[in-house]
């Protein structure tokens, strides 16, 4: 019998700067897929052609405690991935102690900074919503995913499923 791994213990860089202590949430990036129904001549029914990255792109939102001034410098940032976050995760089996290093690299511009409620005396949170033109998923050091939206590079497990596209159309 196994158990899953948790995660047990997170930080986040915004440029290379540690938000240890201050970073109260993130919201990975969803990575999803733009799939079209086709049904064709002689099928018995619809095939899913894959069509690349869904058109609600790639985000990470995430949350800080107190205030910070770096985000609000960062906003209006004119390069597509301008902004880089790493959000670095340790995840650990508690039936073996084994510890893994999840981290994920994005690339991009903050699309919303909410400055959230101000009351004196409460807490004080931000939330930030940064839309990335790049994703990086490493798992102990090894390079799952690596997407680079603006260099049309789709990188899966070692293989870069667009590498003959870019040939073929003489990239």
């Amino acid at each position: 019998m196994a158990l899953p791994r948790k995660l047990k213990h997170m930080n986040l860089f915004n440029d290379g700067n540690s938000y240890i202590g201050v970073a109260k949430t993130v919201t990975l990036p969803k990575l999803a897929r733009k799939l079209e129904a086709w049904r064709g001549a002689g099928m018995d029914g619809p095939v899913k052609a894959d069509l690349g990255m869904s058109d609600d792109g790639i985000q990470i939102e995430w949350s800080l405690g107190g205030w910070d001034l770096l985000p609000l410098r960062q906003f209006g940032m004119v390069g597509a991935s301008g902004v880089q976050l790493r959000w670095a995760g340790s995840v650990q089996r508690d039936d073996t102690g084994q510890v893994s290093a999840v981290e994920i690299v994005v690339r991009g511009r903050h699309e919303e900074i909410d400055l959230g409620d101000a009351e004196p005396g409460e807490d004080t949170e931000h939330k930030i919503t940064t839309t990335c033109s790049y994703y990086k998923l490493l798992v102990d050091g090894r390079v799952e995913i690596e997407i680079d939206l603006l260099n049309f590079i789709l990188i899966v497990d070692g293989r870069d499923l667009l590498a003959e596209h870019r040939r073929a159309i003489g990239l």
